[in-house]
């Protein structure tokens, strides 16, 4: 194998895991969003049952809670789609840096192949003249 190919493809390959990793970092950012928006609901919902079971107690105090919630999970879920935006981005770099990987791979690939024919040409080649030669000395 061609040192320089050797060389390049060991690059590209350690590019793609970093766009690898950093595309399950984004992911894994986008489920602990949805997770804190899946307890916020929970917990509105929680809240909406306790102020109804003590409207003259807490029931005063769920209006502030209640739009305080909403701003977070509004927050929440404008994150989750600036994070996802992010994850299309790292997607495509992701897929450029994969293709520009296989492009030298499959070059490798190439030039393994014609190395190997002509090693095979060769080799034939010299049997051929061993056989030649060894009819010639019997003959």
């Amino acid at each position: 194998m061609d040192k320089g190919y050797q060389t390049l493809i060991r690059l590209h390959q350690y590019h793609v895991d970093e766009k690898r990793r950093a595309l399950g970092n984004l992911l894994g950012q986008v489920a602990n969003l949805e997770n804190q928006s899946s307890e916020l609901e929970n917990q509105i919902l929680v809240e909406q049952d306790v102020a109804r079971s003590a409207p003259e107690n807490v029931g005063m105090f769920y209006g502030d809670y209640a739009a305080a919630a909403v701003q977070k999970l509004s927050d929440l879920t404008q994150a989750i789609t600036k994070v996802e935006s992010h994850i299309t981005v790292a997607q495509d770099e992701m897929r450029t840096e994969y293709k520009d990987l296989k492009v030298y791979e499959i070059s490798q690939e190439t030039i393994d192949t014609a190395e190997k024919k002509e090693r095979d040409r060769q080799e034939t080649a010299f049997l051929d003249e061993l056989g030649q030669e060894a009819y010639r000395r019997k003959g």
